[in-house]
């Protein structure tokens, strides 16, 4: 069986697709239901269009998203999950509800470590990228 820690392993090709930011969040936001290119964007603030783009285009790739376009003048294209985007849309949910759940406390343990580090003068074990990363301070996007 393929092992997902191996760089080689075709799974963790999809790992990655389906547990990036976007890919996240845009496999919980159809959890809901079918929803239109605009709908999902209006949905998932902060995603640009040309990343709303490129997630659904992998996730349709993936089998996990289904694009369907209707023959209308202009084409309705809504996005929705398949059985297989299904089968991760529940988990990813647990997961982002989880998240959402502890916001709080790890943003409360992320200051906590910031502060023993600037006390200390040391890094006190942090990662040198924490102070950039997105979504540190505002409480990422599922902090709701």
């Amino acid at each position: 069986m393929d092992d997902v820690f191996r760089r080689d392993c075709p799974a963790r090709v999809v790992l990655d697709h389906v547990t990036g930011r976007w890919g996240v969040l845009v496999l919980t936001a159809l959890h809901g239901g079918d929803l239109r290119f605009f709908e999902l964007r209006n949905r998932i603030e902060g995603i640009s269009e040309k990343m709303l783009s490129q997630t659904l285009r992998t996730l349709v790739r993936d089998g996990l998203v289904r694009r369907t376009v209707e023959p209308t003048v202009p084409p309705r294209v809504t996005y929705g999950l398949t059985d297989l985007g299904r089968g991760i849309g529940g988990p990813l949910r647990g997961l982002t509800g989880w998240i959402k759940g502890h916001a709080a406390e790890i943003v409360a343990a992320q200051d906590a470590h910031d502060r023993a580090a600037a006390n200390t003068g040391g890094d006190a074990g942090a990662n040198p990228q924490a102070a950039s990363a997105p979504g540190r301070r505002n409480g990422g996007t599922m902090a709701g």
